[in-house]
């Protein structure tokens, strides 16, 4: 059942979680690693997602932390709560690059494209990247891709929006990243990139603290997740399976456990 609040102490209690429990905090010298060779996505390899805690020493969170990322979201177990507010995205279009990362195929922006403003705090928008299948689940079901724009606050810490995609008509954003038949792990030009062209979707989403879904699975992460699916074609899949290294097997991470984490919901309908 979703409980109904609008009490400010949540809000509160989000702050707490990032300042006083056993995270692993995030500094500005924190990110995924872009040597993707010694990880996988395979199990059975030696270096699956199982095993990412015991490849690297700095990656021990992998295994250990209690605040990792991807999660299932059940709502049976999510707080309705009003005082979230709507998103405050301010994006503006910037030069951008594509790359193949080898875990997978990032948009890079090169200039300011914008921000996210959460709770007062200004995260500025980094990079786009995709997972498939989607990393997160919905009720144990996983959909055909996840989009994450990554935004980091002056401080250092990340701030990630997620949006989930099933088969059907092709997306737009993805359609120019992807007209570029080869893309490598040199950096290609795309031009001036509007952030506004991704279809963020409804105003409804999910808000918990996580961790980074790729090593060093860095915990403090601020995670959004869009409610409402959009669309994208099987042709734009395949084409972003074959590009990662793990080829049609995918690029996701299986869930991990929520630990007692408080999950809310943002639906301006419930005020």
């Amino acid at each position: 059942m979703l409980i109904n609040t609008n009490n400010k102490s949540f809000l509160i209690l989000i702050s707490l979680l990032l300042l006083s429990s056993h995270i692993y905090l995030l500094t500005a010298e924190d990110g995924e690693t872009d040597n993707e060779t010694p990880f996988t996505y395979i199990e059975g390899t030696g270096n699956g997602p199982k095993e990412w805690g015991v490849i690297d020493p700095h990656w021990q969170v992998c295994g250990k932390g209690h605040y990792q990322s991807p999660i299932d979201l059940l709502d049976q177990r999510v707080v309705i709560l009003p005082n979230l507010g709507e998103l405050h995205k301010d994006y503006k279009p910037a030069p951008a690059v594509v790359k193949n990362r080898g875990h997978d195929i990032s948009v890079f922006w090169k200039g300011d494209a914008g921000k996210l403003d959460i709770n007062g705090t200004d995260y500025q928008l980094l990079q786009v990247h995709w997972h498939s299948p989607s990393e997160h689940s919905f009720h144990g079901t996983r959909y055909e891709l996840e989009l994450y724009a990554v935004h980091k606050s002056a401080s250092g810490n990340l701030a990630v929006i997620a949006i989930v995609y099933k088969y059907g008509h092709p997306d737009g954003f993805l359609s120019r990243v992807l007209q570029h038949k080869s893309i490598g792990k040199s950096e290609i030009p795309l031009g001036i990139v509007n952030p506004r062209d991704i279809k963020f979707g409804s105003r409804k989403y999910y808000r918990y603290v996580g961790s980074l879904t790729v090593p060093p699975c860095t915990e403090g992460v601020v995670w959004t997740v869009v409610k409402k699916v959009r669309t994208v074609s099987r042709e734009q899949v395949r084409i972003l399976r074959e590009t990662v290294h793990d080829g049609l097997k995918g690029n996701a991470r299986p869930t991990q456990p929520l630990d007692g984490r408080p999950v809310w919901i943002y639906n301006p309908r419930a005020k």
